[in-house]
């Protein structure tokens, strides 16, 4: 059956790699980002297919309007891609509560107005995934990146509690966790705001690592689109999907870490419990 997808950030990135796969799958495709410019290649290769459509995913107006589009012009919206985000780097303290605010409103309620735009459509379809981009940062705090961090995190228990509402309704939800890719996030699409000389060893160290990492990375966005690509066509996916080696290696230790932790203080963690009075 031809899936009609909708996918924000399409223009660079893990969302073009996709976008391309997609339509060489087949399949039919509203493409977004803020500025559809550089995917008129697309829409002149796969005229019947694809419609591109300017999104800033902040506008919840704008996103609603967006998946109208699908249904409109496709009849349905079988697959929701919220990739769209990005994340500067720079110390807490030095981050401005503007910065904050624009990460945290691109990265977390960006996801979250597609989601919200797509789930009556999917509900009464009685079918439909929404696909959710996380991170390493979604399951480790990442030195220097607090605001894309803490948004991810969000992303993270927003996803979880959407596989428990809409599993019921034929509705699958499945988080993306990818680790380095060669894409512009490392380039382009960061601000490295100053780093004063008292954070040189934690978020000076974390841009220093970033900066020589871009275009090393292991990650390679075909391939994730193609795996991305595999998730959509089972009937039973992952709720969660780590995305490269780097991803696996950082978030099995991470992992094993807490979990030594929680051991070691699971007496005081079991101490809070309330304790009936004897009669």
């Amino acid at each position: 059956m031809v899936k009609t997808w909708l996918i924000t950030g399409s223009s660079r990135g893990l969302g073009r790699a996709l976008a391309e796969a997609v339509l060489a799958a087949g399949d039919n495709l509203v493409a977004t980002a803020r500025n559809t410019s550089g995917l008129e290649d697309l829409a002149d290769r796969y005229p019947a297919q694809v419609i591109l459509r300017p999104l800033d995913v902040t506008d919840h107006v704008a996103a609603e309007a967006a998946v109208n589009v699908a249904v409109e012009r496709f009849g349905r919206l079988d697959v929701l891609a919220n990739v769209a985000g990005y994340g500067n780097l720079g110390p807490i303290e030095d981050t401005s509560i503007e910065d904050f605010r624009a990460q945290i409103g691109a990265n977390l309620f960006g996801p979250i107005y597609l989601s919200k735009a797509a789930i009556p459509i999917m509900r009464v379809q009685g079918s439909g995934h929404i696909l959710n981009f996380s991170s390493v940062g979604g399951r480790i705090g990442s030195t220097g990146r607090a605001a894309y961090s803490a948004a991810k995190f969000g992303v993270e228990g927003f996803s979880e509690v959407m596989v428990t509402e809409l599993a019921p309704l034929g509705v699958k939800v499945t988080v993306f966790e990818p680790g380095g890719f060669r894409t512009d996030f490392a380039g382009s699409s960061q601000t490295i705001h100053e780093i004063r000389p008292e954070y040189d060893a934690t978020v000076g160290q974390a841009a220093r690592f970033q900066l020589d990492y871009n275009g090393k990375q292991p990650g390679d966005p075909a391939k994730a689109a193609q795996v991305i690509l595999r998730v959509v066509g089972m009937d039973d996916p992952p709720i969660r999907l780590l995305l490269g080696s780097d991803a696996l290696k950082v978030v099995q230790a991470a992992d094993a870490r807490k979990t030594a932790a929680d051991r070691k203080w699971s007496t005081l963690s079991a101490s809070t419990d309330f304790v009936a009075a004897k009669t």
